[in-house]
């Protein structure tokens, strides 16, 4: 049993959000549902869905951060889970219920963690200037930097 698991509040859509869901990542699946929840693991990692109702919305104060290895795995998330297009900057989304993702190439990390601090300013400072994260922009302009 996983100590601690993400609580995630929906209004009706639980059930509905925790499928598509699985649908995206692999080593995924509903553990248990009930008409007013959802036990759903999305790449081991346990979730709570609730059918909460209206009174609590999704912000972007909370998101769920998704580590990439390639530009594909970012493309390929990022093109299944944005549903809103003003909503996305430095590797933000949001999907069709709400959820905040960051969707973030582990190299990002790497190249902003550098011990040469005008490189890594540089990585940050075009990841600021980005919606989905380019991992060959970012690093032309660490390799600038």
């Amino acid at each position: 049993m996983q100590k601690i698991v993400p609580f995630l509040w929906f209004d009706g859509q639980a059930e509905e959000a925790a499928k598509f869901y699985i649908s995206i990542f692999k080593n995924s699946k509903v553990l248990r549902a009930t008409p007013m929840s959802v036990t759903f693991q999305l790449e081991g990692q346990e979730f709570y869905a609730l059918n909460g109702g209206p009174q609590y919305k999704f912000t972007p104060a909370i998101s769920l951060f998704v580590n990439c290895e390639t530009q594909q795995e970012v493309d390929d998330l990022w093109g299944k889970l944005s549903a809103s297009k003003t909503d996305e900057q430095c590797g933000w989304l949001k999907d069709k219920y709400g959820v905040s993702w960051q969707i973030i190439p582990t190299v990002l990390g790497k190249l902003m963690g550098d011990k040469n601090p005008k490189k890594a300013n540089a990585a940050v400072q075009a990841m600021l200037k980005m919606k989905k994260i380019d991992i060959k922009g970012l690093q032309q302009a660490f390799d600038q930097g």
